[in-house]
């Protein structure tokens, strides 16, 4: 089943438009997991597995794994998502972005290294960085346009020919890079009348939307300015909010309560 497939039926499903981004932490884990040494896969496999039937998919966080040498947790935990967790898509936050020789490399790592389903893509390089994950029509594409973090308007709101430079992106990939269907774009809750002016120029196109919770992106202003014409179209990420809910023993309880809280949030606008 194709990423976009996943996705459309996870929507469903659920009736949710939660993505539930996992960046383990170990220093803000609960007691529980002070001294386990498999600390990092038991406890997002344990967020997993609390807040799977109201999410429309799980983003893990390369960096955060790499940097403290979980790699293997990771691909533990994308199997156990596919075993246990089955249609619910993950997307590798991994925003990668280079030539298209190593691009090949990173698009193998991320498919078949991972098992991911989509990857976040930086498109800066240009197309020819871009193909070895737009070549697969069964994975997921999920390219940089209009970032949450503050310095996103040293770049991107460049003006190109008249129009923002996020601008001109969104609109070449909805045109030209998006021939297998299976592209999306990234574009920040902090930022609500940019995600308004995207989905006018790509139409129904999926949206990752980060920036609620911790970056206090608006709910409201993001589901009226990024939803679809059905009320879907729209993947709004939260990862530390839901992650760190509590620091207890009720930590998965906590997570799933507050992954339930913001779905009806968002649900409450569409």
């Amino acid at each position: 089943m194709s990423f976009m497939h996943s996705l459309h039926q996870a929507w469903q499903r659920s009736g949710s438009l939660v993505c539930v981004g996992l960046d383990p932490e170990p220093a803000r884990f609960p007691a529980a997991f002070r001294d386990d040494p498999d600390a990092v896969f038991a406890f997002c496999r344990d967020i997993v597995d609390a807040t799977a039937d109201v999410a429309c998919c799980f983003k893990p966080q390369i960096a955060h794994f790499a940097a403290i040498g979980a790699e293997e947790a990771l691909e533990r935990l994308i199997t156990h998502i596919h075993a246990h967790q089955p249609g619910v898509p993950v997307i590798l936050d991994a925003k990668r972005g280079d030539i298209g020789s190593t691009a090949q490399h990173y698009a193998h790592e991320a498919f078949e290294r991972y098992g991911a389903d989509a990857v976040t893509v930086n498109p800066y390089l240009g197309r020819d960085s871009a193909q070895p994950y737009l070549d697969r029509a069964d994975k997921g594409v999920v390219i940089l346009c209009r970032t949450s973090n503050p310095g996103a308007r040293d770049l991107q709101d460049l003006d190109v020919g008249g129009r923002p430079l996020y601008q001109h992106v969104a609109a070449l990939v909805a045109s030209e890079w998006n021939a297998n269907g299976n592209c999306l774009l990234v574009t920040g809750a902090t930022y609500p009348a940019e995600l308004a002016a995207v989905r006018g120029l790509v139409g129904d196109m999926p949206l990752l939307v980060p920036g609620i919770g911790a970056q206090g992106g608006d709910v409201e202003a993001v589901v009226r300015n990024g939803r679809s014409a059905d009320g879907t179209g729209l993947l709004v990420s939260s990862s530390r909010a839901i992650l760190y809910a509590s620091s207890g023993e009720d930590y998965a309880a906590a997570a799933r309560a507050e992954a339930i809280r913001m779905r009806d949030a968002i649900n409450a606008f569409r």
